[in-house]
Protein backbone atom coordinates (compact mmCIF):
# COMPACT_ATOMS: atom_id res chain seq x y z
CA UNK A 1 0.00 0.00 0.00
CA UNK A 2 3.00 2.59 0.34
CA UNK A 3 4.44 1.88 -2.24
CA UNK A 4 1.03 2.36 -4.29
CA UNK A 5 0.66 5.88 -2.52
CA UNK A 6 4.16 6.48 -3.34
CA UNK A 7 4.06 5.93 -7.12
CA UNK A 8 0.88 7.53 -7.18
CA UNK A 9 2.22 10.72 -5.66
CA UNK A 10 5.37 10.40 -7.85
CA UNK A 11 3.02 9.92 -11.22
CA UNK A 12 0.99 13.22 -10.26
CA UNK A 13 4.27 15.04 -9.29
CA UNK A 14 5.98 14.34 -12.56
CA UNK A 15 2.58 15.23 -14.20
CA UNK A 16 2.36 18.55 -13.14
CA UNK A 17 5.70 19.30 -14.12
CA UNK A 18 5.39 18.39 -17.25
CA UNK A 19 1.96 20.46 -17.41
CA UNK A 20 4.39 23.24 -16.19
CA UNK A 21 7.34 22.42 -18.07
CA UNK A 22 4.91 22.59 -21.34
CA UNK A 23 3.06 26.16 -20.37
CA UNK A 24 6.71 27.43 -20.05
CA UNK A 25 7.75 26.26 -23.17
CA UNK A 26 5.36 27.94 -24.96
CA UNK A 27 6.83 31.11 -26.14
CA UNK A 28 5.14 33.00 -28.94
CA UNK A 29 7.24 35.56 -31.19
CA UNK A 30 5.07 37.23 -33.75
CA UNK A 31 6.93 40.08 -36.30
CA UNK A 32 4.05 42.44 -36.53
CA UNK A 33 4.06 44.07 -40.19
CA UNK A 34 5.20 47.72 -40.21
CA UNK A 35 5.72 47.52 -36.82
CA UNK A 36 6.97 45.52 -33.22
CA UNK A 37 7.63 42.19 -32.15
CA UNK A 38 5.00 41.08 -29.97
CA UNK A 39 5.92 38.26 -27.11
CA UNK A 40 3.74 35.65 -25.31
CA UNK A 41 4.52 34.00 -22.83
CA UNK A 42 6.54 32.92 -19.92
CA UNK A 43 9.85 35.05 -20.72
CA UNK A 44 12.50 36.59 -18.88
CA UNK A 45 13.32 39.86 -20.67
CA UNK A 46 17.54 40.99 -19.37
CA UNK A 47 19.10 43.88 -20.31
CA UNK A 48 22.62 44.35 -20.97
CA UNK A 49 23.83 43.46 -17.22
CA UNK A 50 21.09 40.86 -16.86
CA UNK A 51 18.84 42.79 -14.89
CA UNK A 52 14.98 42.19 -15.69
CA UNK A 53 12.80 44.20 -17.01
CA UNK A 54 9.24 44.22 -15.82
CA UNK A 55 7.01 42.40 -17.99
CA UNK A 56 3.36 40.78 -18.75
CA UNK A 57 2.76 37.52 -20.29
CA UNK A 58 2.08 39.53 -23.36
CA UNK A 59 4.69 42.73 -24.77
CA UNK A 60 5.88 44.54 -27.73
CA UNK A 61 9.06 44.98 -28.44
CA UNK A 62 10.65 47.58 -30.62
CA UNK A 63 11.81 47.03 -33.74
CA UNK A 64 12.23 50.13 -35.19
CA UNK A 65 14.64 52.08 -32.94
CA UNK A 66 12.41 54.95 -32.76
CA UNK A 67 10.66 54.18 -29.41
CA UNK A 68 10.55 56.60 -26.51
CA UNK A 69 10.42 53.32 -24.07
CA UNK A 70 13.07 51.06 -25.57
CA UNK A 71 13.43 47.83 -25.94
CA UNK A 72 9.27 48.28 -25.50
CA UNK A 73 7.08 49.79 -28.57
CA UNK A 74 5.40 53.24 -28.01
CA UNK A 75 3.85 52.76 -31.10
CA UNK A 76 6.21 55.33 -32.53
CA UNK A 77 6.98 53.40 -35.80
CA UNK A 78 3.20 54.15 -37.18
CA UNK A 79 3.31 55.42 -40.54
CA UNK A 80 7.16 55.75 -39.80
CA UNK A 81 8.46 52.09 -40.26
CA UNK A 82 7.77 49.78 -43.18
CA UNK A 83 9.27 46.06 -42.77
CA UNK A 84 7.02 43.40 -43.55
CA UNK A 85 8.68 39.97 -43.17
CA UNK A 86 7.75 36.67 -43.73
CA UNK A 87 8.70 32.88 -43.12
CA UNK A 88 10.35 30.82 -45.78
CA UNK A 89 8.67 28.12 -46.80
CA UNK A 90 9.93 24.33 -45.55
CA UNK A 91 12.28 22.95 -48.23
CA UNK A 92 9.72 20.20 -48.87
CA UNK A 93 7.12 22.99 -50.11
CA UNK A 94 9.38 24.62 -52.40
CA UNK A 95 8.98 23.24 -55.93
Amino acid sequence: MISFIYFTCQHEKLSKQSKEEKAMAKVQIKVNDNGSLRVTGDVELLDGEGKPFVTKQTFSLCRCGLSNNKPFCDGSHKGRFQSVVRAPLPETDKQ
